[in-house]
């Protein structure tokens, strides 16, 4: 091999490596932080704080876990084994849940449920009932309504994998399970879901580990989550040491939770063995049978979507003509682009790096070091919030030390103080959203153009910015544009790690709900809503666009 060439992939190897070292960082430093804090807090989270946490963290995921497979099994089998007045609106509507966060519709939900609240106001006057006391819904502050409430607006994760295995399914399997007597619920039940049931650990595995990262909807809510024990250890005891510690016990489900979706990946070729086959044609439904099929599956997107977001649009005209528009929420707004798109160009920038060094440098060190850079997604925002506190904070205090040494006046805080911490945050948890859309852009290019280029005498550098970068551009804006929507809406490492003097739409958001001023966060939150609306509206388009197999 040429040598110039040699080291131009030795580079690519070099900087992969120090990108998978950089999303490492804060989950070693929990590590040594939790090791090296008082030994004597450990019976004590062991006796009171652990119990109680891990149960509800394991009643929350078991609950969230049964709801979305059935919500998504449910929606994907209902759009591909059936044709009817509406499928065509309610095959894309069912995605429209991911463009919510959680913590929005659970702020959404506790006023539309609350016992003076508009649903039981209205079904009291409907009834003829008196005051609260007549009639009341169960209390939507509690375990049951954090199932709810995450599981409606988290089961497109399992509907999207699911659906896709779906179509892929040969329909002589089916076919030859209808022959020998089964009826079209038995088909579903025997044939299609056990040929599923990579798809749809993939997907539920996915909806519980964002389950996992959830501070806003739990709190709000009533759950007491490792998330929430992490938080209200660091927010309201300034216990860096315990709330690593209890992070510790977070990785521990989380790995779990990886073992569950790196398992039914593997498993995914059973499922699509015969790729090639005739797709089953939908059943027609007319009439009763139509209408009910239409309105089983518009639930989902009616409680998940529709009411939390009409609460929303009412509850910001509201505000708007009654006390105009909220002072500094314009600022607000504007902060949360910029810095939005701050880490967009960072993240997608190192998720290039990472793509195309896994394309031009194959081999098991470039795979390994892809698969540590994508690990930040994976990791709560808590956990990785409060792993970054200790080696931020250590750095700043050089960088500090140095300037008194060196300028006779100290920088302060540096990193945690500037947003810097937050953008290498956000960088690190996105990171595979952007390398994962990257790569999928990169597989389209021929490997011949990279041949013709290197005979040319090209570099592999020039080879990206002159022949790929302009064909993978949409694969390029796409990344950028999940992952800065991402940004805007991750809550719990803004949280932790935003500066004192920064407010975010997300963070706003969560103070107001804090406080109990609903209607204030309501445009806070529509924004939010909106924003979200522009990448599911586009995985929409691409669904519905792709080639059917």
């Amino acid at each position: 091999m040429n040598p110039s060439r040699e080291r131009g992939l030795r580079g690519w190897r070099v900087a992969t490596g120090l990108i998978a070292a950089l999303v490492l960082v804060p989950v070693l430093a929990l590590l040594v932080a939790a090791l090296g804090g008082d030994a004597g807090l450990w019976p004590h989270l062991l006796a009171h704080v652990l119990p109680p946490t891990l149960l509800d963290t394991a009643v929350l995921l078991a609950g969230v876990g049964a709801l979305v497979v059935l919500l998504g099994t449910g929606g994907a089998w209902l759009v591909t084994a059936y044709d009817f007045r509406g499928r065509g609106v309610l095959d894309w509507a069912l995605l429209l849940p991911l463009a919510v966060p959680t913590y929005i519709v659970a702020y959404a939900y506790m006023d539309l449920l609350h016992p003076i609240g508009p649903v039981q106001t209205f079904v009291r006057e409907l009834f003829g009932l008196g005051g609260p006391q007549a009639f009341r819904l169960p209390e939507i502050r509690s375990l049951g309504g954090c199932v709810f409430v995450l599981g409606f607006v988290l089961y497109p994760y399992v509907y999207l994998t699911t659906r896709a295995l779906f179509l892929m399914q040969s329909a002589s399997l089916l076919e030859a399970a209808r022959a020998l007597g089964a009826g079209r619920g038995g088909v579903f039940v025997r044939v299609a879901v056990p040929l599923a049931r990579p798809a749809i650990a993939v997907g539920t595995s996915l909806a519980l580990m964002e389950t996992v990262n959830d501070v806003g909807a739990s709190e709000f809510l009533g759950a007491r989550t490792l998330t929430i024990s992490i938080y209200s250890t660091w927010a309201n005891r300034a216990d860096l040491a315990g709330a690593a510690q209890i992070a510790l016990a977070m990785l521990v489900v989380v790995a779990a939770l990886l073992a569950l979706e790196h398992g039914g990946r593997r498993r995914q070729r059973y499922a699509v063995s015969a790729q090639r086959a005739r797709r089953m044609t939908p059943q027609r439904l007319h009439g009763a049978a139509g209408l009910g099929a239409l309105a089983l599956g518009a639930v989902p997107v009616l409680i998940g979507f529709v009411a939390p977001t009409a609460y929303l649009v009412v509850e910001t005209i509201e505000r708007v003509r009654f006390a105009g528009f909220p002072p500094g929420l314009l600022r607000t707004a504007l902060d949360t682009v910029a810095l939005s798109g701050i880490a967009t160009v960072a993240t997608v920038s190192l998720g290039l790096v990472v793509a195309y060094a896994a394309r031009v440098a194959p081999g098991t060190w470039s795979r390994s070091a892809e698969r540590v850079a994508g690990l930040g997604y994976a990791l709560p925002g808590t956990v990785l919030a409060i792993g970054l506190l200790f080696p931020l904070g250590a750095l700043d205090g050089l960088i500090a030390d140095a300037g008194e040494r060196w300028f006779g006046a100290a920088g302060g805080l540096l990193l945690l103080g500037s947003g810097a911490a937050l953008v290498y945050a956000y960088s690190a948890r996105f990171l595979a959203v952007a390398s994962g859309g990257i790569a999928a852009g990169l597989e389209r290019v021929a490997p011949a153009l990279d041949q013709a280029a290197r005979t040319l005498g090209e570099r592999s550098g020039g080879v990206l910015r002159r022949i790929h970068l302009p064909l993978i551009r949409p694969a390029v804006a796409a990344a950028a544009l999940l992952v800065f929507v991402d940004c805007m809406k991750e809550l719990p490492a803004t949280l932790l790690l935003r500066p004192l003097n920064l407010e975010t739409l997300s963070t706003r958001l969560y103070a107001e709900a804090a406080r109990g001023t609903y209607e204030e966060g309501a445009i806070a939150a529509l924004i939010i809503v909106a924003a979200g609306l522009i990448p599911v509206l586009l995985l929409a388009r691409v669904g519905r666009n792709a080639p059917r197999i």
